[in-house]
């Protein structure tokens, strides 16, 4: 488990006050918890973040009793990426929480060699499980991926003791799609036509037609003068 040190924060506190301090404007809330506004040292708190994301438990220290908790939200600045405001979810002792764990997907699947199609259709599992447990991350191994058609789905995927599924066993995690090499389109070549020595495009046959009629026209008011 990780541990941070917090400080209470007065809530009429601008937040850009806070930061200029050189900490990040955070809350924690649970079911027996009130919401309580803090403040965290900015650095300390980047390092805990990179390191336990929002599944692994984070004890605050400094508010009283400490308090065993999970990061529930996380804001960042839109260009600096820097960590802007954070919740605390306050675990309630003894009882299990819901959560969703991202997968880890490892191995290779033998049916990508021979040229098919992995398709991930999730990518996060929702379990409930006791925090003692709460892992990380729930791994999928793909090598068990031979042929078009195999599937890998949620109840395949170990759990800790503890936990249980919150979303359907048959929900599918992977399967192999077949590779098919789409015919690609040729346009055709525009026929030619001979005029005079030239090769024109048929298309063009009506244009050159046209740019001749005021040569005819000439040779028509010619002949009618004479």
């Amino acid at each position: 488990m990780l541990a941070l040190e917090v400080k209470p924060r007065d809530a009429k506190e601008s937040a850009d006050t806070v930061r200029n301090a050189g900490a990040v404007p955070a809350v924690f809330y649970g079911p027996k918890e009130q919401t309580t506004p803090i403040a965290i040292d900015a650095r300390k708190l980047e390092h805990v973040w990179k390191e336990a994301g929002e599944t692994m438990i984070v004890t605050l220290k400094g508010v009283g009793e400490d308090k065993d908790t999970l990061i529930h939200d996380a804001q960042f600045h839109p260009v600096t990426g820097k960590l802007l405001h954070v919740d605390f979810y306050v675990l309630e002792k003894g009882k299990k929480v819901k959560i969703k764990v991202p997968l880890e997907f490892t191995g290779t699947a033998p049916a990508e060699k021979l040229g098919h199609i992995i398709v991930k259709a999730l990518h996060e599992v929702e379990i409930e499980v006791t925090p003692q447990e709460l892992p990380h991350s729930l791994s999928v191994d793909l090598s068990k991926l031979e042929n078009v058609g195999d599937h890998i789905v949620v109840r395949d995927i170990d759990l800790p003791p503890s936990a249980a599924l919150v979303v359907s066993a048959d929900e599918i995690v992977a399967s192999v799609k077949e590779f098919k090499e789409e015919p690609v389109e040729v346009a055709p070549t525009p026929e030619t036509v001979i005029i005079g020595e030239e090769k024109v495009a048929e298309g063009a046959v009506e244009d050159v037609e046209e740019a001749k009629k005021p040569e005819v026209k000439k040779e028509e008011q010619k002949k009618e003068t004479k």
